[in-house]
């Protein structure tokens, strides 16, 4: 509970600042956030968008596939909202979800979740720009799509996700934000920030695979639970790694619990006609 709260009150405090100061293609400069954007409702829109569930929209993918949302769910979802015209904050961003992405394949394992990188400027992001935009980020992973939409469902797609932006003589202002989708297709949490702690986003990862485990009622599920309880993140390494501690102390206390039963039952076995008053 401490450590998701600490998160979150990262996490709001990231999003003040995550303004995003995107297409500077030329040598001038524009102002912070243009009147049309405002961060304050930006991040309200963003909070109220978690519990949602996603349409089930057609997008495109990188490879010029088309594909529904619907056929996504069954494990838990990343979505980063980019522009390709942007050559500072999109990519930067990208490059650093890719690193956090690692980390949390270590822990999870490599198919455990999707990431999906979506254009919001339906009208430019095409897929062949949107294959090159992974391609330049050195992105090739088959768990990480780069899809396109056409301006009625990236709108939508984008409304129903919380992420605000505005059109701005240079590009767009926007939230930097990440959006973690459970395996049911129901926005779960948000991140925050073109770089932000990693646990802030493997953690609800983490958080996601769990809740799709609890329902199932197989052995396998089972141990995957007790390695993910286990499994913590290091911050001298920046990794995850099992904690055998949690483990020892799991079954001491299950030594001690058992002790003090045996210990209740032999001395209510040793009281008069075996514990029973008359």
């Amino acid at each position: 509970m401490k450590l998701r709260a600490g998160l979150r009150v990262a996490a709001l405090s990231l999003a003040v600042v995550a303004v995003a100061l995107s297409g500077l293609a030329g040598a001038g400069e524009r102002e912070l956030s243009s009147p049309a954007f405002d961060a304050g409702t930006a991040l309200a829109a963003s909070q109220a968008a978690i519990g949602q569930e996603l349409p089930d929209l057609e997008l495109t993918d990188q490879n010029g596939a088309r594909f529904r949302l619907s056929g996504l769910r069954g494990r838990p979802l990343v979505i980063s909202p980019i522009y390709t015209s942007c050559y500072h904050v999109c990519p930067t961003t990208t490059a650093y979800l890719k690193s956090v992405v690692k980390v949390a394949d270590e822990m999870l394992g490599e198919s455990a979740f999707t990431v999906l990188t979506v254009g919001f400027d339906a009208e430019n992001d095409t897929p062949g720009r949107m294959q090159s935009y992974g391609r330049e980020r050195g992105i090739d992973s088959p768990q990480w799509i780069f899809a396109s939409a056409d301006p009625a469902a990236a709108r939508q797609f984008m409304d129903r996700i919380g992420f605000v932006y505005a059109r701005t003589a240079g590009g767009f202002d926007h939230m930097v934000q990440a959006t973690v989708v459970d395996a049911e297709g129901r926005v779960y949490r948000q991140v925050y920030g073109q770089q932000f702690d990693a646990p802030m986003l493997a953690e609800a990862l983490k958080q996601a695979v769990m809740g799709q485990l609890s329902r199932q009622a197989d052995l396998p599920a089972l141990i995957d639970r007790v390695r993910l309880i286990c499994t913590v993140f290091d911050p001298n390494s920046g990794r995850y790694h099992f904690d055998y501690s949690i483990v020892v102390a799991f079954v001491v206390g299950v030594l001690c619990l058992g002790a003090i039963a045996m210990f209740i039952w032999r001395s209510w076995r040793e009281l008069p006609s075996g514990g029973r008053t008359t």
